[in-house]
């Protein structure tokens, strides 16, 4: 561990309270922000989406669940995948216990991917997983949202260059995943949401990169550890899923 400043004991209440005038102010940025994020204008959605659930073929209103509102996470599980993305699996081993939280605040919450329903099911049965998790399959659903692509797509879009130029991460989840890494970062990780009124379903908003570190309840824990998330250059490469980490 490297070297850190010291201090007395009234040097550190000092130092605290400096700090604790720039954390309230911080969570009162985000209280605002979360408000601007409510206000975003809805966008209706007109198309017929099918997916694959374990109660069989449901449409994105079926989703639902007979709730108003619908949080989908989208798992990186492509159709070439063996497993789940190993980030995508570390987020997701919390979302079980804030279900019932959820659903008493009319929200239902559930996974979606590309990869056949038969796959997503064997994989949460390893994880131990309850969340529903839906299969994209039979739609253009991941698609349209922006968070599947293509090979084709994918290659246009990332030359041969730009993909030996990608952080370490994302060789090593497409090793983790067994699948090769152009098919790995054709499909995209993020959160959407959507509201039911009116017998209309309405697109209200998605986030990905840094913007679904809110599910990853694990850094906001580190943030405030001694040392924070201490991972240097080698972002992310220290998650395995959580049956993985004794296995090295």
């Amino acid at each position: 561990m490297p070297e850190h400043r010291l201090g007395t004991r009234e040097e550190w209440l000092a130092a605290r309270e400096q700090l604790l005038a720039r954390e309230k102010e911080h969570t009162r940025l985000g209280d605002e922000i979360a408000r601007q994020r409510r206000e975003l204008p809805w966008v209706p959605v007109n198309e017929e989406y099918r997916f694959d659930t374990d109660d069989g073929e449901k449409s994105l209103a079926e989703l639902f669940d007979g709730r108003s509102q619908l949080l989908v996470y989208h798992f990186m599980f492509g159709p070439s995948y063996d497993a789940g993305c190993p980030t995508c699996s570390s987020m997701a081993d919390s979302f079980d216990g804030a279900l019932p939280h959820l659903h008493a605040r009319d929200v239902t919450f559930l996974l979606v991917s590309q990869a056949p329903l038969q796959k997503l099911q064997a994989y949460k049965r390893r994880m131990g997983w309850s969340i529903p998790w839906a299969s994209t399959a039979p739609t253009d659903f991941n698609y349209a949202i922006g968070f599947s692509h293509t090979e084709e797509q994918t290659r246009e879009a990332v030359p041969p260059e730009a993909v030996s130029a990608l952080p370490p991460i994302a060789a090593h989840n497409a090793g983790a995943t067994g699948t090769d890494l152009v098919s790995y970062i054709s499909e995209g990780f993020g959160f959407s949401t959507f509201v039911r009124e009116n017998g209309t379903v309405y697109h209200t908003y998605s986030a990905t990169d840094r913007g679904v570190e809110f599910l990853m309840g694990y850094y906001g824990i580190l943030d405030r550890a001694p040392k924070g998330r201490d991972e240097g250059e080698e972002w992310q490469v220290w998650i395995r899923r959580h049956d993985e980490y004794d296995s090295e």
